[in-house]
């Protein structure tokens, strides 16, 4: 009998509708009910010593809120400040106390809310995305072509990010 991955299981439970964004010539796809807002990229704030992908904090409305740069973050070259640049404020898990973690990630571009029937989502592939398969929730076939939907709590831990820090360091 063909079990069902843990990953597609997951699915069966998640929205079906996406905020769909772009990194260089992929698209890339965030469950809507992550997402909090989407503002226009804005100077941030530097902080010495943080992990490579995070490129600062902003202020959002009076909190302080870290922008990850989605393409480092994937082990790609950071791309370069457009006008299309958004920061798109996403909601992951919970921190230590229990708080929702709040994150700004920088995207080369916003393109759409899509819908996605499950029947069109495949489970991760195993090699020839460039991506960690563990960032990836699934494959949906939307128009002919290919969206990578992105297992929000996992590409956007900031605790893997400061391990990872912290093994470059020693």
């Amino acid at each position: 009998m063909n079990q069902a991955s843990p990953a597609l299981a997951a699915l069966a439970a998640d929205p079906l509708q996406y905020l769909t964004f772009m990194l260089g010539s992929d698209t890339f796809a965030i469950g809507i009910l992550s997402i909090k807002e989407i503002i226009e990229y804005e100077t941030l704030t530097t902080i010495p010593m943080a992990p490579p992908a995070i490129r600062g904090v902003i202020n959002l409305r009076g909190a302080v809120v870290p922008v990850m740069d989605m393409q480092v973050r994937f082990g790609r070259a950071s791309s370069p400040t457009t006008k299309r640049t958004c920061i798109v404020i996403v909601e992951t898990g919970t921190d230590g106390d229990g708080e929702p973690q709040v994150l700004g990630v920088l995207v080369d571009s916003v393109n759409e809310v899509i819908e996605i029937p499950p029947a069109d989502i495949q489970p991760p592939p195993s090699f020839g995305t460039g991506l960690r398969s563990d960032f990836i929730q699934g494959v949906g076939k939307v128009r002919g072509g290919f969206v990578l939907l992105l297992a929000v709590d996992r590409a956007l831990s900031t605790e893997v990010l400061q391990a990872l820090s912290d093994v470059a360091s020693v």
